[in-house]
């Protein structure tokens, strides 16, 4: 070390970088100059280190990535448009876009360095694939509202089927009990009603059952064929007043319709912060950089 001892003589106009020099996909930012003091086995030597910084030219991974997985998550959006029955459309559409991503995020992986940190293409992909993937999910949730909704009409027709049928019964029984009934075992009767929900009004329905045998002897009921139901609403009100086609409020047709407005608003805000920022991040350069000058 007391031998040599090596310097910048010219400073920043030591090391000269022709502008014409670049690679396929890299293009000279500027360079550094360092002075260095080594410390070896053998003693303390001066040395002296320039390093070179590049950046990633844009215009091949704008054509060979970004546009076609922004195509991608735009073509996922068209099974928003399709009717929710065409159940073949939907799914070979989704699943299609999802394994499109999946190929497109591997040949850009390998064609990367393989490091261990999140590079900037990897957040811009990976939501690219979120958004394909929450389109596929948005038609399972679709599916499963409808199944249900279909379930809950299948009751209610079978409820309104045994309505109509027994509605000569209960008319019939309704009419007795407005006549009066025996004073012998009209009182008894009553003594033992149970308050009952058919219909879903469980303070105003009240059913009849006849568990004396002195009601089933004088009676017009058996106890387990003809339940008498007291002061019950119309069930055929009751059935119309409630929504039958929405699930929690909401229906297949409701998600698909705010799922054309959401997706796209929620991916056009990701690619506004995400080329706000990758922008200046690039445009951020260390203190001791001596830029390239063009000739």
């Amino acid at each position: 070390m007391k031998d040599i001892r090596y310097n910048w003589n010219a400073n920043e106009h030591s090391i000269g970088i022709s502008p014409e020099v670049e690679l396929p996909q890299f293009r000279v930012v500027g360079h550094r100059q360092k002075s260095k003091e080594i410390n070896l086995s053998t003693g303390n030597y001066s040395r002296l280190a320039c390093e070179i910084q590049f950046v990633r030219s844009m215009g091949y991974y704008l054509i060979q990535i970004y546009i076609p997985s922004s195509l991608i998550v735009i073509i996922s959006w068209v099974s928003f448009w399709l009717n929710r029955n065409a159940t073949p459309a939907r799914v070979a559409l989704g699943v299609t876009t999802v394994l499109t991503m999946t190929t497109l995020m591997s040949s850009t992986n390998a064609a990367l360095p393989k490091i261990s940190y999140v590079k900037s293409i990897d957040i811009f992909l990976g939501t690219c694939f979120v958004m394909v993937f929450a389109s596929l999910l948005e038609y399972a949730t679709v599916g499963y509202l409808g199944k249900r909704i279909q379930m809950r009409k299948t009751r209610f027709q079978a409820l309104q089927k045994l309505v109509e049928q027994r509605k000569p019964l209960l008319a019939e029984s309704n009419h007795a009990l407005s006549e009066g009934g025996n004073p012998d075992t009209t009182p008894r009767c009553r003594s033992d009603v149970q308050r009952h929900c058919p219909f879903g009004n469980g303070n105003t329905d009240v059913r009849k059952k006849m568990v004396d045998p002195k009601c089933h002897s004088h009676g017009r009921l058996t106890p387990m064929e003809n339940p008498v139901v007291i002061g019950a609403p119309d069930p055929e009100s009751v059935i119309m007043n409630k929504n039958i086609n929405k699930l929690y409020g909401i229906s297949p047709s409701d998600i698909d319709k705010y799922s054309r407005v959401v997706f796209p608003v929620c991916f056009i805000c990701f690619n506004l912060m995400y080329w706000i920022i990758y922008l200046h991040i690039s445009d951020v350069m260390a203190e001791d950089l001596i830029p390239l000058k063009p000739e």
